[in-house]
């Protein structure tokens, strides 16, 4: 049986329809940038995520640097980040100037140890930016906590867990501003690249809306050094249609997670996901850990089975950030996952029995090599 690790198959068949008729509807209007389907998409994103405010933006790095910008996150300032992430989350923090610092995560649920990040706080730092990792929502009370105590902004990564909650709030909702993905392998995924940032605070929302369109709120006219930044109308006007479904998909996501889990937890070698107490987990990503990952990986590779490795090299022990002068065994945690995580396939549409294949052939590897964690 041959599985992908990501398919929209199922998903796109569902809305083809609809997202035909939106890019008719966008290309008879004869209006493509910044129009009343972005207008549309930023009220219905913003009632989604429970904020006052959404901003549409080109991409979710574009939403993680704006936000910073607009908090007035300059060099030499230091913002937190977690040491397992994405790139694009330290991305954003250089491209103001400031520094990242990292701090480890749980190695149980993969997100930032909100114990972990006083420690961290020097007279120096800004910000805390949490991420929401691989769909599964942070300890929010006690990082926020941490951020009142302290003075800080809290800005969110929330490029993977739309939908996801703790205590019941959702992701992007806690944040002073906040920045989202919906690159197209997201689970609210737009057709190209798009995204943007969640907020309640109206002053913020039009130095955003200025900041993205060139420094200008009327044509010709800017009143500061912008940037072109903004969210495409035709992205928009799908996203608005896929929207109303991310529930349903979501709920598939979590349906095939629980299966994964059930099957795999007494599988001698692999360590499956755990969710924090107060947070809800929206699966992005099913990642798995094993000692044996890249043998596992190459052994699902040869059965036609998809995986990826998120992430095979930590921020800190990337070339791009050897300037921080970080060495292996810095950030021991976050180095553990790198060598140790593998994601197996999850999307929706996925069927019971593509999950229990993923997982009979794991097991077979499991007991084939005798070699346990």
């Amino acid at each position: 049986m041959k599985i992908p690790f990501l398919s929209f198959g199922t998903s796109n068949a569902t809305i083809k329809k609809e997202v035909l008729q939106a890019f008719e509807t966008f290309f008879d209007s004869s209006w493509y940038v910044l129009g009343e389907k972005v207008k549309q998409f930023e009220k219905e994103y913003a009632s989604y995520s429970q904020t006052n405010y959404a901003v549409g933006v080109s991409n979710g790095l574009d939403a993680l640097f704006l936000a910073l910008k607009v908090l007035n996150i300059k060099e030499g300032d230091e913002v937190i980040v977690p040491s397992n992430t994405y790139i694009a989350t330290a991305l954003a923090v250089s491209y103001t100037g400031a520094i990242p610092i990292f701090v480890e995560p749980c190695i149980d649920t993969y997100n930032i140890d909100p114990e972990k990040i006083e420690a961290a706080i020097t007279p120096r730092t800004r910000a805390i930016m949490p991420v929401h990792l691989y769909g599964q929502c942070c300890e929010m009370d006690a990082i926020m906590e941490i951020a009142n105590k302290r003075n800080l902004f809290v800005i969110e990564d929330n490029a993977q867990a739309h939908g996801a909650t703790f205590n019941n709030r959702p992701t992007g909702s806690f944040g002073h501003v906040n920045g989202v993905s919906f690159y197209p392998g997201k689970n609210l995924g737009a057709l190209g690249d798009a995204g943007a940032i969640t907020t309640n605070d109206n002053e913020l929302v039009t130095k955003l809306t200025t900041l993205r369109n060139y420094g200008s709120q009327r044509k010709y006219y800017n009143e500061t050094v912008g940037y072109n930044m903004r969210l495409d109308e035709l992205q928009a006007a799908i996203l608005s249609v896929k929207l109303p479904y991310l529930p349903d998909w979501t709920l598939e996501r979590q349906e095939a997670a629980a299966l994964y889990t059930s099957l795999l937890s007494e599988v001698p070698g692999i360590v499956v996901p755990k969710t924090a107490n107060g947070a809800t987990h929206v699966y992005h990503l099913y990642v798995i850990r094993t000692k044996q990952r890249d043998a596992l990986q190459s052994y699902l590779t040869e059965n036609e089975i998809g995986t990826l490795i998120h992430y095979p090299v930590p921020i800190h022990l990337q070339e791009a950030y050897g300037s921080l002068g970080y060495s292996k065994g810095d950030f021991p945690i976050a180095e553990e996952i790198a060598e140790t995580a593998l994601s197996l396939p999850i999307f929706p549409g996925i069927r019971r029995e593509q999950v229990e294949h993923v997982c009979n052939i794991v097991a077979a590897f499991a007991k084939s090599n005798n070699k346990y964690i």
